[in-house]
């Protein structure tokens, strides 16, 4: 077992999307460059944001999937943004097939990753982290009374001001909490959101009420596929030696 994962950012994501893939996936192995995979590895590769994900770096992914003949899943990862997850989605589906790379992927399967709208929309999933409950200071008291993270679906939240886009917003909201427990939340230093606990925490988010955090959600889903997968496979592997 072998992925390739084609992450959007170039530093939260990767940072992020490592250590969760430690806690969710210990059987699987990093490996620095795409061709050092061997059995049961995954590359992270971090593109130059978008539209460059699909037009450039998907071809490229293909490519170098196509060289090792070694991978089973190309996983790409990006933000909705301002978009729906269902349109990014088919943007990708239909770039895929316009450009004939359908048949280039061979045993390869392709799954899209959308996180809605960004990372730190996920992450403001975590309802130890922020309770509006509490004593709060500006400007995340104003953020609360616009939209109650800790008690509403962060994927549904708006953008508060017209000066600046969804995942913008998110992003001000999240570093306003991290602020809120005396610590720092930036795009190259994730710090705490890398931890365990927090993963926990978003996992407890989504398992205590289903309908929030359905992207996420989609990805946990597929990292628990991975694993059936993989037990699958060494207990085939066992009954065979």
């Amino acid at each position: 077992m072998n992925i390739y994962f084609l992450l959007e950012g170039r530093s939260t994501e990767k940072k992020n999307y490592e250590s969760w893939l430690k806690h969710l996936l210990p059987e699987l192995t990093k490996v620095k460059f795409y061709h050092q995979v061997n059995r049961n590895n995954y590359c992270l590769v971090s593109a130059s944001g978008y539209p460059s994900i699909i037009h450039e770096y998907i071809p490229d992914a293909i490519a170098k999937i196509q060289e090792t003949d070694k991978y089973n899943y190309l996983v790409i990862c990006l933000d909705a943004e301002e978009e729906t997850v269902a349109s990014k989605r088919q943007e990708i589906e239909n770039f895929i097939v316009e450009n004939d790379l359908r048949l280039k992927l061979g045993k390869v399967k392709p799954i899209s990753i959308i996180q809605n709208r960004c990372i730190e929309t996920w992450l403001l999933g975590n309802k130890k982290m922020f309770d509006s409950r509490q004593p709060l200071e500006k400007p995340l008291s104003d953020y609360a009374e616009y939209y109650d993270v800790s008690l509403k679906d962060p994927e549904f939240m708006g953008n508060y001001s017209q000066d600046y886009n969804h995942a913008q917003f998110h992003f001000s909201y999240l570093k306003e909490i991290f602020v809120a427990k005396n610590t720092h939340y930036s795009k190259k230093n994730p710090r705490d959101a890398q931890s365990q606990s927090y993963l926990d925490e978003l996992i407890n988010r989504f398992t205590s009420e289903p309908e929030h955090l359905k992207t996420f959600q989609y990805f946990i889903d597929f990292c628990q596929m991975i694993k059936k997968e993989l037990s699958f496979s060494n207990y085939t592997n066992s009954h065979q030696e």
